[in-house]
């Protein structure tokens, strides 16, 4: 199946808190999108890797996602190398997205930046026809997306471009709490956490109103671009 947006994620959640809205925005106008998680997240403090595979697969359900996949690379342990960059070349090339979404550029948790600069190292090794990738024993054809976004996640970072995702937060807090082991939950018994706490759920709330502020929306999710971007038509600018 193509795809036209595909966003990469190291642990189930991330893409739930940095793009769901714009995930949602995008199937709403007849986009498809998937997802791709690097890992199972089985290194959180809370939950298992098992139950953040059934999370995951919840959440899918509330986005109405059209695919998602996870490549059970080593939590906290994954590198940029040859072996995971040709991994994610396959799933490029599957799935020939227009466009890619993946982690932050830098934030606290020191996977998501790696996990960024894996896709997007990923992203440009696609293109390149002489690098041969199998899947189910076929020879795959060269693919290369014409856009990387990095999502923001936890730190601030001066978004280039942010989507009005407005109409699409009530679907992105209900596919957030889909992880109920990780995000507050008065009723769960496990250890607190840095995301756990009602403070946290609080700020992704007000980063969605802050970035939908600045551009005259209720909400936003901001992305930032490692290469200028360019329009055709400075009247669907805001």
């Amino acid at each position: 199946m193509k795809l036209d947006l595909l966003v990469f994620a190291v642990h189930p959640d991330d893409a739930e808190l940095g793009c769901s809205g714009t995930i949602l925005r995008h199937i709403a106008q007849g986009k498809k999108v998937g997802i791709i998680d690097y890992t199972r997240g089985e290194l959180g403090t809370r939950g298992t890797a098992e139950t953040r595979d059934e999370e995951a697969a919840d959440s899918a359900k509330i986005m109405g996602l059209h695919a998602r996949e996870n490549l059970r690379f080593k939590d906290a342990f994954f590198k940029n190398d040859e072996t995971h960059q040709l991994e994610l070349v396959k799933m490029i090339r599957k799935y020939q997205p227009e466009i890619v979404l993946t982690n932050a550029l830098e934030d606290r948790h020191p996977d998501h930046g790696r996990a960024g600069d894996l896709a997007n190292d990923a992203c440009f090794l696609a293109g390149l026809p002489k690098i041969s990738t199998q899947l189910d024993g076929l020879e795959q054809e060269a693919w290369r997306p014409r856009l990387i976004l990095q999502y923001i996640q936890d730190r601030y970072i001066k978004p280039d471009i942010i989507v009005d995702i407005s109409p699409f937060m009530d679907t992105k807090i209900e596919a957030i709490k889909a992880f109920k082991t990780q995000f507050y939950n008065p009723d769960h018994q496990e250890q607190e956490t840095y995301i756990s706490s009602p403070e946290f759920f609080e700020s992704v709330i007000g980063r969605a109103r802050e970035f939908g502020k600045s551009i005259g929306a209720t909400f936003g999710e901001g992305f930032t671009s490692r290469k200028l971007l360019g329009t055709d038509d400075l009247f669907n600018l805001r």
